[in-house]
């Protein structure tokens, strides 16, 4: 899977936990009629490849989904789920002021009278 849009976002890494994970978020606003602000999340490694983006750039980012249970100390078992991250590309997006337009029409060629049309012949009309 995939997401596409404009950067709105990018956060620091971040170190949680005694084991050393390491975090990093990105927020992504897609291009569609209505507009989403997605978080995707890099984990590991995968956090310095962020190091490449700013804010406004159009990114393609792929991703899988990842879920998991956790139960709290009442005994409630909870759902959360993650958007996770796993490769960032530029994409290039075409000049805003052609999007809609039609190339141009090619000019039309000139008019020239065929080879054996006559001055004179063109008065001849039948009444």
């Amino acid at each position: 899977m995939e997401v596409t849009g404009r950067v709105k976002m990018i956060d620091t890494t971040k170190e949680v936990g005694s084991a050393g994970f390491k975090k990093r978020d990105i927020v992504v606003t897609t291009d569609e009629q209505y507009p989403q602000q997605i978080l995707v999340q890099f984990v590991q490694d995968k956090c310095d490849l962020l190091n490449n983006y700013v804010i406004g750039d159009n990114v393609k980012i792929d991703i899988n989904l990842r879920g998991r249970e956790w139960t709290n100390a009442q005994g409630e078992t909870v759902y959360f789920n993650t958007i996770q991250g796993w490769r960032i590309g530029k994409v290039q997006t075409e000049n805003p002021a052609a999007q809609g337009q039609q190339p141009p029409m090619p000019a039309a060629p000139a008019f020239e009278p065929a080879a054996d049309f006559k001055e004179e012949d063109h008065d001849d009309l039948p009444f």
